[in-house]
């Protein structure tokens, strides 16, 4: 994928699924000059939704370029060794058109439905370093390996040969933030919190800080934000509401918009969903991809000099 992303949200329901792919397929299309990413909810404990892995499965043989992911796993439901064993596959089926989105787990009444053990905040968040680390290590080959962690034990597994995908988390308390900056590649806000947010301006210094006491560059975590709002024909008055949320608005209002973003607060990427938080219709997908992600690409290049931007 290139330094600076753009993607977008698609719902879940069963119902939806031909419009669904149908979508996803204009965006391929699109995606050779706009779009890089497609991210779908994985939210198993629900029955009217379609099953996140096996849904990328399908959208990745559909497709020829664009890369899919789950915004985020639903870490406690999926083992961490079979995830990896998934992920492997994936990414080995679609060249690498695949990244591994992560969660400690956040609606435990539904999850413990799937007869999942509850696990406490902290508890969730071993769990979730445990599993990032256990993906890697059984990705990009490598002898067998035995791990006796607290939430994760395998014995003599031989990693898969395939490199480990990069690793996104949806992190959101301080805990899961510090692991973000340990062990992660990106971040999702959560909550659609976006650089002008206090969520965002108080949170990225902790992945920062924590990326810096691992050793780790902080630049090379890069911020995703989920991002609804409408594309609209004419500008609006206000692409803000009174809480400071942002609406949408013209294609102009968006470039302005994100390129400030990246310019003055160092956005990664961004993934558009319907103000609902849900799917797009294809004629915005389509301005997304032809209007705004090339515009405002071309715009930072003319600012900084070169298309290869320096992210987060």
């Amino acid at each position: 994928m290139r330094d600076l992303v753009f993607g977008i949200g698609v719902g879940g329901s069963l119902a939806d699924g031909p419009d669904l792919l149908a979508l996803v397929e204009q965006a391929d299309r699109d995606g050779r000059d706009g779009l890089d990413h497609v991210s779908l909810p994985d939210h198993p404990y629900l029955g009217d939704r379609l099953d996140a892995y096996a849904t990328i499965g399908v959208l990745l043989g559909r497709t020829s370029a664009i890369t899919a992911f789950a915004n985020v796993t639903n870490l406690p439901a999926r083992p961490a060794p079979v995830l990896a064993r998934t992920i492997a596959t994936l990414s080995a089926l679609s060249r690498g058109r695949v990244v591994l989105g992560v969660g400690a787990g956040g609606l435990w009444d539904r999850i413990t439905d799937l007869g999942v053990p509850r696990l406490s905040p902290k508890e969730a968040v071993a769990s979730l370093a445990e599993a990032i680390t256990l993906v890697r290590r059984l990705t990009g080959g490598g002898p067998p390996v035995t791990v006796e962690g607290r939430h994760h034990r395998v014995r003599e597994l031989e990693p898969d040969p395939v490199p480990a995908p990069p690793v996104w988390t949806g992190s959101v308390g301080p805990r899961s933030l510090a692991v973000t900056g340990a062990l992660a590649d990106g971040w999702i806000p959560g909550h659609a919190a976006d650089w002008r947010s206090p969520r965002y301006r108080e949170s990225r210094p902790v992945i920062d800080e924590a990326a810096q006491a691992a050793g780790r560059d902080p630049r090379a975590i890069r911020t995703v934000f989920n991002l609804p709002g409408r594309i609209t024909d004419r500008p609006l008055a206000a692409t803000r509401d009174r809480d400071g949320r942002w609406l949408g608005g013209s294609p102009g209002q968006w470039v302005a918009e994100l390129t400030a973003a990246v310019l003055d607060h160092h956005a990664g990427g961004f993934t558009l969903f319907s103000t609902g938080y849900g799917t797009q219709d294809a004629r915005t997908v389509a301005r997304w991809a032809g209007e705004v992600a090339p515009a405002v690409r071309e715009t930072i290049a003319k600012e900084v000099g070169s298309a290869s931007i320096g992210v987060r």
